[in-house]
């Protein structure tokens, strides 16, 4: 039992030797990336041993390590949670990254600034590490913060792409908007409850919404939901090892984590977990109608993490946060497992993304179709792969709660769409003819290729097992049902595919045939992007114009100063001068100055005759 808190410092500690190593020459060493893959690895196996202790003597601990700085009455130190959702997160999102570091050095082997690349992902990591295992919420928010700056600089990687630039901003400034909410949360928790520390604001278990709402926003900002989703497409601009970490075991699970942490407060407040309900809701349906019609195959999948994000918000709502900690472990493996297979595609086919343009890859490419075609049944939850044993849960969980029906019911709805995408990717990439140049070399024989997509297979497979005979369930669920909604699961997977290939029949062209408000609904993304990034702005914009050029130029500049002037003056001569534009006026003016000049001089004319 003593092992798990050194183990645990010494797995962070494995991870911080490459950056550190990185501030001295090594850091311009070509075998930099392999150090880095070395000590993820090692990191893995060390996090292992206290993984197993505490699934077997399932206890906590906290490590308080070293006083940090007192603000007023607060004390912050540095302190680490260790507990199951932080140790068996770590034990994932290290295998994750261990593959995808490896895939790294073979998908960007050719960039000149490889080991910075390598250096970001890791520090991507070790921020997502604090964040996942603190125990104050200034530590958490230092984490928070953390992944947010490392995406922006990974999304924005190739910044010579006005379209990489874009969406590294839209990344940050979406997730700005839900660090209001945590600040807010960390304000009210610091003036109500004088500590930042987990314990004693979970020992409260008050029933106020105001910091539950400030989180909740803080999750929907980091983890994509409804209204502030935007930015985790468009986050597809960076490199593929980019998006394989940032989907699966970083930054975007890192909202839903939150909610998890703070359950004990959610749990016993009816609000908050009827708005998670909804938004989870909205968001795995919205997502999913979106990743229906797109053609870029990166997207696809990136909508499909905004979709599985959703469920998991759905899961909290109904308040298993177990359930859906597990759909968080679960979607790791085949989410970075489905982007790795996208960018060996992509990467062969050379830089090509349309999955209109792709095809009949099972001859070309056997190895990463087969992992592709696992990844994709991981997903749609096909019996006995990773994903079965937790979206199977959560759609049993969801058939048997009392709340919400319509929001359960297009969760189902949403289910059933994500067999559908999933079964399109499949369709249009492996199976029909080839629609790509014929003279096109592919290969697929590089062990650094090879490798971590075979390990994570084996994870979409083995894992889902593996990880759901160990969690705990915090809720009692209802064990026994009709068998017609023990099968839901099954049947709306089979009906999703059933629809897919009915679409995959009328989106086969490269032009559509007609268009139907449906389809441009769902290829322009529900009109979001269009509304909130150019018709509000243009809007916004147009009235500034307006106010500044009709209230600063039009009213003070011209009508204050010099058309008031004008005016004055011009009222002033019509009343004052004999000026009226008027000849009969002229001519009397004449007339009076004929008779008066007479009349002036006749005395000194007078005066000369004499």
């Amino acid at each position: 039992m003593n092992l798990i808190t050194p183990l645990t410092l010494l797995t962070l500690l494995t991870l911080l030797l490459p950056t550190l190593l990185s501030l001295t020459h090594l850091m311009k060493h070509t075998k930099f990336p392999h150090y880095a893959t070395l000590s993820i690895k090692n990191a893995f196996l060390i996090s292992l041993v206290p993984l197993a202790t505490l699934l077997h003597y399932n206890i906590e601990s906290m490590i308080s390590s070293w006083h940090w700085m007192t603000i007023n009455t607060i004390n912050l130190s540095i302190s680490f949670k260790i507990d199951f959702f932080s140790i068996l997160f770590l034990s994932v999102a290290l295998f994750v990254t261990w593959s995808i570091m490896e895939f790294s050095s073979w998908y960007m082997h050719s960039d000149p600034d490889l080991n910075r690349f390598i250096k970001y992902l890791l520090l991507f990591l070790i921020t997502m590490i604090i964040l996942t295992s603190a125990n104050n919420l200034f530590q958490l928010f230092i984490g928070w913060e953390g992944v947010g700056i490392m995406s922006f600089l990974l999304i924005g990687w190739w910044y010579g792409r006005t379209e990489a630039n874009t969406a590294a901003l839209q990344a940050i400034l979406y997730n700005r908007i839900g660090d209001i909410g945590l600040i807010l949360a960390m304000t009210w928790f610091c003036l109500n409850y004088n500590s930042w520390e987990m314990q004693q604001i979970l020992m409260h278990n008050n029933n106020n919404t105001i910091p539950l709402m400030g989180l909740l926003l803080a999750a929907t900002g980091k983890s994509a939901q409804f209204g502030l989703h935007p930015w985790l497409p468009s986050a597809m601009e960076g490199p593929t090892p980019v998006s394989a970490l940032l989907h699966s075991s970083t930054m975007v699970v890192a909202g839903v984590f939150l909610m998890i942490r703070f359950f004990p407060l959610t749990s016993n407040n009816s609000t908050i977990l009827t708005l998670m309900l909804c938004l989870g809701s909205i968001t795995t349906l919205f997502t999913a109608i979106c990743a229906l019609t797109q053609n870029d195959i990166k997207k696809i999948v990136a909508f499909s993490t905004s979709s599985q994000l959703g469920l998991m918000m759905v899961t909290l709502g109904i308040n298993q946060p177990y359930l859906a900690f597990l759909h968080i472990c679960m979607h790791a493996f085949f989410k970075a497992m489905l982007f790795m297979c996208s960018g060996s595609i992509i990467h062969n086919l050379n830089d090509e993304q349309d999955i209109r343009k792709m095809g009949s890859t099972t001859q070309t490419l056997p190895f990463t179709t087969s992992c592709l075609t696992i990844g994709s049944l991981a997903l749609t939850g096909m019996p006995f792969l990773t994903g079965f044993y937790s979206k199977d849960l959560i759609i049993e969980a969801v058939n048997t709660s009392n709340t919400n029906a319509w929001a359960l019911l297009i969760t189902l709805i949403a289910t059933s769409l994500t067999a559908a995408y999933s079964m399109r990717i499949i369709y249009f990439v492996t199976m029909t003819k080839p629609r790509y140049p014929p003279m096109m070399s592919m290969s697929e024989n590089n062990p650094k290729l090879i490798n971590p997509i075979k390990r994570l297979a084996l994870g979409s497979i083995f894992a889902g097992y593996i990880i759901s005979h160990n969690i705990p369930p915090i809720n009692t669920q209802t064990m026994t049902m009709p068998w017609q909604l023990k099968m839901t699961a099954l049947f709306i997977t089979i009906t999703g595919l059933l629809v897919a290939l009915e679409l995959n029949n009328l989106t086969s062209n490269l032009t559509p045939n007609k268009t139907s408000p449906y389809s441009t609904f769902s290829a322009l993304l529900g009109y979001f992007p269009t509304i909130t990034h150019r018709l509000i702005p243009a809007k916004t914009l147009n009235l500034g114009m307006k106010i500044s050029l009709n209230t600063l130029d039009q009213t003070w500049l011209e009508t204050a100063i010099p058309k008031s002037t004008s005016t004055l003056h011009t009222m002033m001569s019509k009343h004052i001068s004999n000026q009226k534009g008027l000849i009969k006026i002229y001519f009397l003016s004449f007339l009076v100055s004929m008779t008066l000049i007479p009349l002036l001089l006749l005395p000194s004319y007078l005066e000369w005759s004499q």
